[in-house]
């Protein structure tokens, strides 16, 4: 019986990268994240005495600001040697845009895959076989697991792919590939990366995203680590989740549908925080409150939105290891007792538009292609957790639905 652990989308000293401006910011906790998570997953891989430590891809983010983030990784990989823990692993799309990369020179107890074709490396002492191919480029869109060789017969087989397999939201549809098509392989266990939410796609056999070891914004909520991969007699056992985070996001949402005084949400929001807070476990938290519900407050929420943030702030900072890391109202206006005017009149006519409202975000970036130019080119935490020109529309459509309530709120006021 062996262990081995299998991570991916380290991102070296890319998370969390421009929130420390943010008020109230937790500086200390942000500045190095990424390392002390890497720290973690090292020392979790000596103190369980891992076989082999597999990463599967973006290990970095692009090229680096200077030749320390490199020094960083040689030297936690020299802790490993140390340890007799080999480590083996392939570019992702992230490393593959860095020159720097490349040029890097480490221990001998690191195998870096091939980008031209997939490779296979034997453990005999093991009965292991591992298959990986690495990213050529930062865009790859062909299938690199048809390229994989069948498993070696006797041996546990373990793929190393970066990729999206049938797609996940969020993440670029890179060397796409189907589940039936990693089964043919006859592999015991796919540790995939490229997808920053862990995710164990199925056992039989083992397809894994281990997801990335640090959340980095609101979008990569939860509890972050990597799998702790157990092989008995050749089979694969179990694949555990081993949290390596040092620094959680958590999307707070509260109900304020039956919520009467303005008072009262402060509560309902303290609750909320408390009850975060505990489900971190220890970790500093950076929360997102979204106020939801149709709630008769909707109006007052939106006109005291500055001060209930800053009430929210102070509120957070009493918890500790508490960051109110945004507020969102999110609450739509109750239905009006009031008879609705004639369809036929001029205001029944306009409320019949406003609630029919749409917008689309085609024409905008058509009239203004330099937006677009300029939107393709921002990191995707500055574009928020709802990108209104994305191509799915989400950020605009919730845009368009509080455009739309507060209109008729105001109109059926006015009524």
């Amino acid at each position: 019986m062996f262990r081995f652990i299998h991570a991916a989308d380290i991102h070296l000293d890319s998370p969390l990268r421009g929130l420390e401006s943010y008020p109230d910011a937790p500086v200390e906790q942000i500045r190095g994240a990424a390392r002390r998570a890497f720290d973690n997953l090292v020392s979790l891989a000596i103190d369980e005495g891992a076989a082999f430590v597999l990463l599967a891809g973006d290990l970095f983010d692009g090229d680096w600001k200077d030749y320390n983030t490199g020094l960083y990784f040689t030297h936690r990989m020299g802790r490993l040697r140390e340890a007799g823990i080999r480590v083996f692993l392939i570019a992702g799309n992230h490393d593959a845009a860095s020159s720097l990369t490349r040029a890097l020179s480490l221990p001998d107890n690191v195998t870096i895959f091939s980008h031209r074709k997939p490779e296979t490396r034997t453990l005999d002492e093991l009965g292991v076989a591992i298959h990986g191919q690495s990213f050529a480029g930062r865009s790859v869109t062909e299938d690199l697991s048809r390229a994989y060789p069948q498993a070696l017969p006797g041996l546990c087989n373990i793929g190393l792919l970066h990729t999206s397999l049938t797609g996940r939201a969020g993440h670029e549809p890179y060397a796409p590939c189907t589940l039936e098509g990693l089964a043919s392989k006859g592999y015991d266990y796919w540790a995939l990366g490229h997808v920053h939410q862990g995710e164990v796609v199925q056992t039989h056999p083992w397809v894994v995203f281990s997801g990335n070891i640090q959340g980095r914004h609101i979008r990569e909520a939860g509890a972050k680590g990597c799998r702790l991969v157990t092989v008995e007699d050749g089979r694969i056992t179990e694949a555990k989740f081993r949290c390596l985070d040092v620094l959680r996001f958590a999307l707070c949402r509260v109900d304020l549908a039956s919520c009467e005084r303005i008072e009262a949400v402060a509560d309902r929001v303290r609750e909320a925080m408390e009850r975060e807070r505990r489900d971190a476990e220890g970790h500093p938290v950076a929360l997102r409150v979204v106020l939801e519900g149709r709630s008769a407050l909707h109006e007052q929420l939106h006109r005291r939105e500055e001060g209930l943030r800053d009430d929210f702030r102070v509120m957070a900072a009493d918890l500790g290891d508490v960051w109110l890391e945004k507020l969102r109202i999110a609450t739509k206006p109750l239905v009006s007792g009031n008879e609705p005017p004639d369809a036929d009149s001029p205001l029944g006519g306009l409320m019949q538009a406003i609630a029919q409202l749409r917008l689309d975000a085609s024409p905008l970036t058509e009239m203004v292609p330099e937006f677009e130019a300029l939107r393709s080119r921002l990191p995707a935490e500055l574009l928020g957790d709802a990108d209104p020109f994305g191509p799915d529309g989400e950020g605009l459509a919730m845009l368009r639905d509080e455009v739309r309530d507060l209109l008729l709120s105001r109109l059926q006021e006015g009524a």
